[in-house]
């Protein structure tokens, strides 16, 4: 499974525990910095995952329209672990 991260300066130990969970690639995008419609899910991404604490709104908008159109599952999720981890049970267990 790949899972294109976007939001959070600083993941701390998300890509360690979710490489635990299976997750066999990660990219990452920080979203703080202003962005056009340029930014792209890269290919082969199986889950977007958005961590709410550190995006802006037209960040995750652009995202979530971008995943629709790619039909992409979108997890919002606060950079907690254990509340990332229920978001994303679901889907990791596919």
């Amino acid at each position: 499974m790949s899972v294109f991260i976007v939001g959070a300066d600083v993941l701390g130990n998300i890509p360690s525990n979710l490489t635990k969970a299976g997750v066999k690639s990660l990219q990452h995008f920080k979203g703080r910095k202003r962005v056009t419609e340029d930014i792209q899910i890269p290919p082969n991404t199986d889950l977007v995952l958005v961590i709410t604490d550190y995006i802006s709104h037209n960040i995750a908008e652009i995202i979530r329209r971008k995943a629709k159109e790619a039909c992409l599952p979108v997890v919002f999720s606060k950079r907690s672990w254990s509340h990332l981890q229920e978001k994303i049970q679901p889907y990791i267990s596919k």
